[in-house]
């Protein structure tokens, strides 16, 4: 059986026993990148350390909850610094990214610095455990254009392998790269924006291989950021369970009229 529930992920996450899930595949609010409006969200404190602080607690209640050889595959982009400015500009192609708030620019950073989120938190989550296992890079190659003259423009994300012991499940055989090669730690994933949600959900093509690769049939797969539903709704395809954790009530109905309209079970 499988679930969607509602409200904030890491008080969930701390009434739920130990060893539950086989692996997670998750993306979290990114730093200083939306204002979602909600009380206790992610993605707006003050500084981007407490931010890292804020998510590495819920990837501490996620490694309770995973079995012993189980998986987190997290995906996350980085941002750059505010400049000084409190605002976003309204995007043409995106204007849900205008903000009316902007954390200022972190201690030790400058203006228009590239920050490092990823690997803040790749860091944090190794210091609390958890083993870093590969960093793969997802390579847009639909990426949108950036109207910069100073720098290349972005074009790639971070997906993380963590595992929460040094021996846990992995199957190479599950996805293999081209001409029956081991996969490569550069995925090149075309975005595929689904209509009734935020720009930022991730394809469905970036959470298959990390269900396959991760688990087997029928066992049970996190997402305690389940925003648009994607997660589950590939782990349903594969034949596993999921558990979909999500604080935006608005996004809790999109990703419930999705998987409702597909092959829930």
């Amino acid at each position: 059986m499988s679930a969607l529930i509602s409200g904030d992920t890491e008080d969930v996450l701390s009434r739920l026993p130990d060893g539950t899930f086989q692996s997670c595949v998750t993306s979290p609010p990114y730093w200083s990148l939306r204002d979602y409006d909600i009380p206790g969200q992610i993605g707006l404190e003050d500084s981007v350390y407490a931010y890292i602080d804020h998510v590495a607690k819920v990837f501490s209640q996620v490694r309770r909850v995973l079995k012993d050889d189980g998986t987190l595959w997290l995906n996350i982009g980085d941002s750059y610094t505010s400049g000084g400015r409190t605002w976003r500009a309204t995007d043409k192609k995106n204007p849900v990214r205008a903000m009316n708030v902007r954390p200022p620019t972190p201690d030790g950073l400058k203006p228009k610095d590239l920050i490092g989120v990823p690997w803040l938190l790749a860091f944090a989550l190794q210091k609390e455990g958890w083993y870093l296992r590969a960093d793969i890079v997802w390579n847009k190659p639909n990426c949108q254009p950036e109207s910069v003259k100073d720098r290349p423009t972005r074009c790639h994300e971070y997906v993380f392998l963590f595992s929460k012991s040094e021996h846990y499940r992995y199957d190479p055989s599950a996805v293999r790269g081209p001409n029956g090669r081991n996969l490569r730690t550069v995925w090149d994933i075309h975005t595929r924006p689904y209509p009734e949600a935020h720009f930022a959900t991730f394809p469905a093509a970036l959470v298959e291989p990390c269900i396959k690769l991760g688990s087997s049939p029928n066992e049970l797969i996190l997402d305690p950021f389940i925003g648009s539903g994607t997660t589950g709704l590939v782990a349903l395809k594969l034949d596993r369970r999921f558990v979909g954790i999500e604080l935006n009530p608005s996004y809790l109905q999109i990703a419930e009229n999705r998987l409702n309209g597909d092959l829930i079970r």
